[in-house]
């Protein structure tokens, strides 16, 4: 049962209230400072300066997106993360919509609200610049279109529903499995619009605004398919199913595990809500889908879980009542909020990086890595938004030592894309000509018209550069405390003269993962 118009206005004003709430926060953050760019960040900035209908790790809408932001505010690190924060704002305000479309008043509006702001995954792709931030959004406005259209059986919105589904996976193609979801939930569930053309015109209006993706990984190789291969049987090989479960009930924010884990239930069990029962259809597809799979990242999971909130919500603001339940609703709202408090800091950099070091000795966390790769103090979260400066600056001095000839014919390469995108950004308040580099997209983007007469080259090992050229020496050393170790003292070496024309070589240098 929906409420009335004049309850629906006290809801959304929450709804909107505790967004802006959430927005707030990540300025508070982002103002401050942070630790600085993440590494992808400083890759997607890049990405954004080559503007193409697709890229070798993902599709092009956040990078469009990105664009127009440094377009309009510049690329400091707070207009980078202005988007990721009002998407997180925005899922909020989705799922308080979410809540009213099932029938939810105004505490369920702020128990989900709160349990999307205070979700641990959902706080750090809100905390940095990516397209994680933007699927998780869209698919909540997809989710809300979606009980829209239930309500008011108004086939339009499956015009609207077309658009989102397509912009998504414009976005991140994981949209696939949402997608997934919908067709089940409509065999099992809602059988009779399968009956008109409708969901089959949503899919074409997918389809045509995916299209322009499917068109460039056709004209490079299906490089994305190519990427996804080679990150599964590399970086993510060790990952288990267990991984996947385990990260669900810590991503979401163990506190947070009552109310979705309620609302999985209710979605099939619970009488007002059994009309929605299509939603845990949905869910449970995706999670499928993820689990089958065998090596996915918990975090793929999270855009499903907006509807368990919202059902979650509902029940407990309708089934705890009386004097005997009534004091467990708060209870249970301000465990969670004290809980988080106690985590923030493992999420959002709100500490000094010294302090923050403390702070995980003292309640016992130990860094993590969802890539397999070895850590120091930080997370790797943390640690990927250390050392970036340090580079530019080693290969800027570098750079400075050469003459004038051999800076105007100089190539500056590595073989990761964090480095060369460190290079780019930072760089170009030492002149720095743009980096070139063998991973991923820097690999499509090709020399961009160097020869290999000299080279100022990121990373590796003397020996190993040394078979390319007819001489070759270590110049420096990028030094870095609190960032990944495999990034701490990176040598910078200067080669001369490349054997063979860098042009005839670059297609053995690919590294896409």
């Amino acid at each position: 049962m929906i409420p009335s118009a004049s309850s629906l206005h006290a809801e959304k004003r929450l709804t909107v209230i505790l967004a802006a709430a959430c927005f707030l926060l990540h300025l508070a953050v982002n103002l401050a400072g942070g630790y600085g760019l993440f590494r992808d960040e400083l890759y997607y900035l890049a990405c954004s300066d080559n503007l193409a209908w697709g890229y070798v790790d993902q599709p092009p809408f956040s990078l469009f997106i990105l664009k127009l932001v440094r377009l309009v505010a510049g690329d400091s690190l707070v207009a980078v993360r202005m988007v990721p924060a009002l998407a997180h704002a925005g899922t909020v305000a989705l799922v308080g919509l979410i809540v009213c479309e099932l029938g939810g008043r105004r505490f369920a509006v702020f128990m989900a609200c709160l349990a999307v702001t205070v979700s641990i995954i959902h706080l750090a792709m809100g905390g940095y610049y990516s397209m994680n931030g933007l699927d998780i959004v869209l698919w909540s406005a997809a989710l809300y279109v979606l009980l829209i259209l239930y309500r008011t059986g108004n086939h339009y919105y499956w015009l609207l529903l077309g658009t989102l589904l397509g912009i998504g996976l414009l976005n991140k193609i994981s949209v696939l499995f949402f997608g997934a979801g919908i067709f089940v939930s409509l065999v099992i569930a809602q059988r009779r619009w399968l009956a008109t053309p409708w969901p089959y015109i949503a899919g074409a209006i997918a389809l045509l605004v995916f299209t322009p993706y499917i068109f460039w990984n056709w004209q490079h190789d299906l490089a994305h398919l190519e990427f996804i291969h080679e990150a599964n049987a590399g970086k993510y090989s060790t990952r288990t199913r267990w991984d996947f479960i385990h990260e669900q009930l810590i991503l979401l924010n163990p506190f947070n595990i009552p109310l979705w884990a309620a609302g999985l239930v209710v979605l099939f069990t619970y009488k007002p809500l059994r009309p929605y029962r299509w939603l845990g259809w949905m869910f449970m597809t995706v999670f499928l889908i993820l689990f089958i799979n065998g090596t996915s990242k918990g975090e793929y999971m999270t855009p499903a879980y907006g509807c368990l909130f919202a059902a979650g919500a509902v029940w407990c603001e309708q089934r705890l009542i009386g004097r005997g339940l009534y004091w467990i609703r708060y209870a249970y709202a301000t465990v969670v909020i004290i809980g988080t408090l106690l985590v923030l800091p493992s999420v959002l950099p709100i500490l000094p990086v010294t302090d923050y070091v403390a702070y995980a000795e003292a309640v016992g966390l130990k860094p993590t890595s969802n890539e397999n790769k070895e850590l120091s103090e930080l997370p790797q979260f943390y640690a990927d938004m250390f050392g970036w400066q340090e580079k530019a600056d080693a290969v800027a001095k570098a750079y400075q030592s050469l003459s004038p000839e051999d800076q105007a014919r100089c190539a500056i390469i590595s073989d990761n894309y964090g480095r060369c995108g460190a290079i780019d950004y930072y760089g170009r308040a030492y002149g720095l000509p743009k980096a070139i580099g063998t991973h991923n997209n820097y690999w499509i983007w090709g020399p961009r018209n160097h020869t290999g007469e000299v080279m100022i080259i990121l990373g590796g090992r003397l020996k190993d550069h040394a078979e390319y050229f007819e001489s070759c020496e270590k110049v420096g050393v990028a030094t870095c405390q609190y960032c990944m170790p495999y990034e701490n003292n990176v040598g910078v070496y200067v080669g001369r003269k490349l054997k063979k024309p860098l042009a005839e070589i670059w297609d053995g240098l690919k590294h896409y993962d």
